[in-house]
């Protein structure tokens, strides 16, 4: 049967858009429908069948309200995550930069988002920092209202921090007011997913030494295919996300005491916007 000139006007249209958002995978972790619908002007029903073809093709990776690259079934380097999300990331440190009081004594976690949290702290005084995150280290050293501690040891040259028997151990000599620590992914039951064995034994001891513990993640999170499983989501004291919660998983926190903070875009001029 032969097809309409409009029928294939939609068809190229529909290509080139995949072809967009196939490149666009490249150097964003995650993009959500309802942003690529207003960027190509077009509906949310449109995107999704864009979507469903990149999938189908093994392009893309879909995630609850969005998209990813197709995950080797580790965690990317460091540096790759740096430019990962930044912009929700500095929406999450701007969050809890309003929760974090000058003088506190924080712990922070292995990961990028803990990271930009700590550079969203800048402008607080005299807070006392406990991490086994290198970079976050030697970026809050340079401000001489911090003090910081850091854990010695063997550094994880792709994550540039130091995880095992050390880490554990800095983290146990202090007793914080809150810990900052981000996870490898979210499964739909509500379990908290890493990548090794050991991340997941240096949150346990981060909460067990911490009077209030904060999860702050972006939404990409949400389906990440991080396989070594650690505590519930619920077990935090506040989650900090860029995005609406997926249903199941706001269901869950509802039931529990767990606090769900809003971390809304940043405006223009704001010193945190990126």
């Amino acid at each position: 049967m032969n097809r309409s000139p409009f029928h294939l006007n939609i068809g190229a249209a529909s290509q080139s858009r995949q072809a967009v958002i196939a490149e666009m995978l490249k150097t964003r972790d995650f993009l959500r429908v309802d942003e690529l619908a207003q960027h190509f002007e077009v509906t949310t029903q449109t995107i999704r069948r864009d979507i469903n073809g990149l999938c189908e093709q093994g392009v893309a990776r879909r995630l609850h309200g969005g998209i990813t690259a197709p995950s080797s079934g580790g965690n990317m380097s460091f540096r790759d995550r740096q430019v990962m999300n930044r912009a929700a990331k500095r929406q999450i440190g701007a969050a809890v930069a309003q929760h974090v009081p000058d003088g506190a004594c924080v712990s922070f976690g292995i990961g990028t988002t803990p990271q930009i949290v700590a550079e969203c702290l800048s402008g607080h005084r005299g807070l006392k920092i406990v991490t086994n995150n290198l970079p976050l280290a030697l970026a809050a050293a340079q401000n001489p209202e911090f003090e910081v501690a850091i854990a010695g040891g063997t550094v994880r040259i792709g994550d540039l921090d130091v995880c095992g028997p050390a880490g554990e151990e800095l983290f146990a000599a202090y007793r914080v007011d809150i810990a900052v620590f981000g996870v490898g992914g979210v499964d739909a039951d509500g379990s908290l997913l890493d990548y090794s064995r050991e991340e997941v034994r240096i949150r346990e001891v981060m909460m067990r030494h911490a009077r209030r513990s904060f999860l702050v993640l972006d939404a990409s999170k949400f389906g990440r295919p991080a396989h070594v499983r650690g505590g519930r989501i619920e077990d935090a004291s506040a989650v900090f996300c860029d995005a609406e919660l997926p249903p199941v998983i706001r269901d869950r926190l509802a039931l529990s005491d767990t606090a769900v903070v809003p971390c809304p875009p940043l405006l223009a001029g704001d010193p945190d916007r990126p």
